[in-house]
Parts: C-alpha cells; sequence; structure tokens
C-alpha cells in the first residue's frame, strides 16, 4: 500500500515538474503556485465539481486574465499613440484581442498542447477553448506573480511577437460599413443577427451572423454587439474576396 502511495505521488510530482517546464517555455515565467496554472488550463467540460466546490475550471480566471489582458494593452496604446483618439484606441484593442486573435496567438505558443478538455464533448461550440485558456493564463500569472511580471508577458511574449502594429494600423477599417457599401454596389441585402450570447460572470461574449440575401456568409465573436458585429464583416469580406 506504501509502495502504491509513493508510486502515485512520484507521478504526481513528475506531472507537475513537466507541467512546470512547459509553463515556464511558453510564459518566460516560473510558476509559483501550480494549482492556479492547473485551474487555468482546465476547461469546463473537463473540469469536475468537488462536493461544495463550484469552481474547477478555466472560467473564472478567464474573466480576470480577460480584464488584465484589456487594461495592459490599452496602457500600451494610449501610451504608443499619444495623439490618437479615443475610437482609434478601442478599435486597434478589439483588433488585438478578438477571440479569432487570442486563439491564433495561443496556438502559436503551444496552449492548445497544455489545454484539460473532455475530448468526448470537444465539438465546434467550444472552438475559443485555446483563446478562453490563454486569458485564463493570464489571470493566473497575475494571482501568482503580480501585475507587473502579468505585463512583461503581455507585451513580450503576446503581443510583440505577433501583432506588426504598423500593419494593423494601416489596416484597420470599419469592415461592417464596408460590407454594406459592397452589398448595395451588387444590388444585395445584408443583414446582421446576434445568434448567440454567451455569459461569463458579468460579461457577455456575443456571436453575429451576417448574411447576404439570406444566406449565411460568416460568424463574429466579440464582447459587445457590434464588436461581433465587426468581426463577422471582417470575416464575411475575407469570405467574399472582397478584403
Amino acid at each position: 500500500m506504501i509502495k502504491l502511495v509513493l508510486g502515485l505521488f512520484r507521478k504526481i510530482f513528475r506531472q507537475d515538474r513537466d507541467l512546470e517546464k512547459s509553463i515556464t517555455n511558453v510564459t518566460g515565467v516560473t510558476p509559483g503556485n501550480m494549482r492556479l496554472y492547473h485551474l487555468a488550463l482546465t476547461h469546463t467540460s473537463f473540469g469536475k465539481p468537488q462536493g461544495s466546490e463550484r469552481h474547477q475550471t478555466n472560467e473564472r480566471l478567464e474573466f480576470l486574465g480577460d480584464s488584465i489582458l484589456g487594461a495592459v494593452i490599452a496602457e500600451f496604446l494610449y501610451k504608443k499613440f499619444p495623439y490618437k483618439d479615443e475610437g482609434f484606441l478601442t478599435e486597434i484593442r478589439s483588433r488585438i484581442v478578438n477571440r479569432e486573435s487570442l486563439n491564433h496567438i495561443a496556438l502559436r505558443i503551444g496552449i492548445n498542447t497544455l489545454v484539460k478538455v473532455d475530448q468526448a464533448s470537444h465539438s465546434a461550440r467550444y472552438k475559443s477553448i485555446n483563446g478562453n485558456a490563454l486569458e485564463a493564463l493570464v489571470g493566473a500569472i497575475y494571482l501568482d506573480k503580480g501585475y507587473k511580471e502579468t505585463k512583461r508577458f503581455i507585451l513580450d511574449k503576446l503581443i510583440k511577437p505577433h501583432f506588426d502594429l504598423n500593419e494593423l494600423v494601416s489596416t484597420t477599417k470599419n469592415f461592417k460599413s464596408k460590407l454594406i457599401e459592397w452589398a448595395q454596389s451588387q444590388n444585395k441585402t445584408v443583414r446582421f443577427d446576434i445568434i448567440h450570447q454567451k455569459q461569463s460572470g458579468s460579461t457577455t461574449e456575443f456571436t453575429s451572423e451576417v448574411t447576404i440575401d439570406g444566406n449565411p456568409v460568416a460568424t463574429g465573436t466579440g464582447y459587445s454587439k457590434k464588436k461581433a458585429e465587426q468581426a463577422a464583416a471582417e470575416k464575411g469580406l475575407a469570405a467574399l474576396q472582397v478584403l
């Protein structure tokens, strides 16, 4: 019995050390409180309530990480573009932190290899797993290491290596307006509908679907209806090869 317990302990210890090394390689941060990182990488389909405990998944950390990520990027853009107005800064920030961008970055840095998800229930409705886990990881680093270390991770590991700000600024457009203008020039009817809302704590993620003459073209997500419509319009323009 003692050998069995010791063997189990060694296995868990090795798994923790392997995860710690992986997190350090991905983030440049050496974890302190490993429980936070285990939680950040546990998708809701995998986490199981234990007794009266209700939060064995990364949803709460995702909520926190989203706020920290937004604050760091807002400060970065505020200092980077001292003469730009609020509308410009908001649009650039939304281009950086939209769901598609976060999913893309998460895949590039290898978050997908660390997330614990129930494969039996893994489906298209969980398409944001990796981006959500990245936000939760930001929340974990913040609680474990504080704001300064989290800011360094966001800027040095997520923003600077994966975004060309000059290109991002030069291609910033009102995609919804552009799609509407294109539809009008083609005598087509364009429509945007909110087809899904996901509540997470006090925040709501919207999914917008854009249709042309009643035919679905693309969907997009965002933390406001406007952002979801812009994301759907951008993907719609790409699908129609208008961009």
